[in-house]
């Protein structure tokens, strides 16, 4: 089994900043990427940004310039600090890693970013 924890999510004015962390643990043998999703109500899980095995970054369009996707391999944690913050960045955001062998995905439960305008 494979446990992601996130925190560092909460309620920020338009135009600040957060700082979201990741912590992964359990059967981890090896990693092809992890990344970040946001599902905001009423609206489809997307996807926000990973990293994979070899630091190489992928964003959508709508965070590029204002978010950074970054990664601890000693810790096993990867970190999304989020910066000019908008109220439509408003959503759950989710970690996600997928192990190299296997291919399979594992989710973390999710933490809320509000922010207000």
């Amino acid at each position: 089994q494979v446990q992601l924890v996130e925190s560092g999510g909460g309620l920020v004015q338009a135009g600040g900043s957060l700082r979201l962390s990741c912590a992964a643990s359990g059967n981890i043998f090896s990693i092809a990427r992890m990344g970040w999703y946001r599902q905001a109500p009423g609206k489809q899980r997307e996807l926000v940004a990973t990293i994979n095995s070899g630091g190489s970054t992928n964003y959508v369009d709508s965070v590029k310039g204002r978010f950074t996707i970054s990664r601890d391999n000693a810790k096993i944690t990867v970190y999304l600090q989020m910066n000019s913050l908008k109220p439509e960045d408003t959503a759950v955001y989710y970690c996600s890693l997928q192990q190299s062998y296997s291919g399979n995905y594992y989710w973390g439960q999710g933490t809320q970013v509000t922010v207000s305008s």
